[in-house]
């Protein structure tokens, strides 16, 4: 059975139909959404990380809050922008949240998109060095990240104050949580280094390339590229993949009213860029829930993956979601196998 989460984005604005309008409406009910979710039956529960924008930005009081609140579902990023992140206070903030949870966290980082700010990465203290672009810096990142949450030794303690100079390791740790982390990957190439490298996959409602067929087989192509290396790879254990969708079931005259002009509309891919990249942007998927279920079942990269993101309209609020997830999760994943 395909696990099932929801990935928010995390918007508020004071815009007319917006129940989400600030920052802590918006901080408040991702946690309500996460207990919602538990009690549909859901499988995960996945924010998305941006700075400099009225969005989720910071994840790890947020995930230590849903973990509190939670007992069972998975929680998770989808992504976090490793440009941004100090790694050791990272590793230590994602140990102590794990342990919160009880080990149920899914973290999802990679180099990150195009922001909202130019090189805003840099405001927080990080600047590429010489001859190293920002995705540079960002894997530079992960790999200390990786590191120290595996318990690596990063300093030596202060013989003054131990009596011995050894190697130290951050605290606190959570033993498995180096299994449970994953790259965000663009790109088929990026899937294959992801493999390399151990980390699970995690492939979003678009890629940064466009070979002329469907999201949905590049992407299955994408995946078992990432299956194939891993092989080959020898790691020992199996790995995760998870891909985003956009999945809006018509249940009722509010889903309706909000989506069903879009149903026909949005049942294509689309071409475009993000920044300098050529990009192509998958379909989503709106109608009735049988008609749905029976079209992602056709769906090469969903029937791929082990875990399914949904991509949620957060600011129709918790019990608006609540209802589109149950939905998902009672009408539509049973036929996905």
């Amino acid at each position: 059975m395909k696990r099932i989460g929801f990935l928010s984005f995390g918007h508020w604005s004071p815009t007319q139909g917006s129940v989400v309008r600030s920052a802590s409406d918006a901080l408040l009910q991702t946690i309500e959404l996460a207990v919602a979710a538990e009690e549909v039956g859901a499988d995960g529960a996945f924010v998305r990380v941006h700075h400099f924008a009225p969005q989720l930005a910071s994840p790890f009081p947020l995930l230590a809050a849903m973990g509190a609140r939670t007992s069972r579902i998975e929680l998770g990023t989808a992504v976090i922008d490793m440009r941004y992140e100090n790694p050791l206070y990272a590793a230590e903030s994602a140990a102590a949240a794990d342990l919160i949870s009880g080990g149920r966290l899914q973290l999802g980082i990679s180099r990150g998109s195009p922001e909202t700010a130019d090189k805003g990465y840099e405001s927080f203290g990080f600047v590429p060095g010489d001859e190293q672009s920002d995705a540079d810096m960002a894997r530079s990142h992960t790999e200390l990240f990786r590191a120290a949450i595996a318990g690596a030794g990063l300093v030596y303690s202060n013989p003054q104050m131990t009596g011995q100079r050894v190697p130290l390791a951050i605290e606190p740790r959570s033993e498995t949580l180096p299994e449970r982390i994953w790259w965000g990957a663009g790109s088929r190439a990026t899937a294959v280094w992801t493999a390399e490298q151990g980390m699970n996959l995690m492939s979003s409602t678009l890629l940064t390339e466009d070979t002329g067929v469907p999201l949905s087989e590049l992407q299955a192509e994408q995946v078992r590229l990432f299956r194939d290396t891993w092989r080959r790879a020898g790691h020992e254990r199996d790995p995760r993949v998870s891909v985003s969708r956009s999945i809006l079931p018509i249940i009722d005259d509010e889903t309706r009213r909000y989506f069903g002009l879009r149903a026909q509309a949005d049942a294509h891919d689309q071409v475009g860029y993000i920044g300098d990249e050529l990009a192509r942007f998958g379909r989503s998927y709106i109608g009735e829930p049988d008609v749905i279920a029976e079209e992602l079942a056709q769906d090469a990269a969903v029937q791929e993956a082990d875990t399914i993101l949904v991509t949620v309209p957060n600011q129709l609020g918790v019990d608006f979601n609540a209802r589109v997830l149950e939905s998902i999760v009672r009408d539509i994943r049973p036929a996905l196998g």
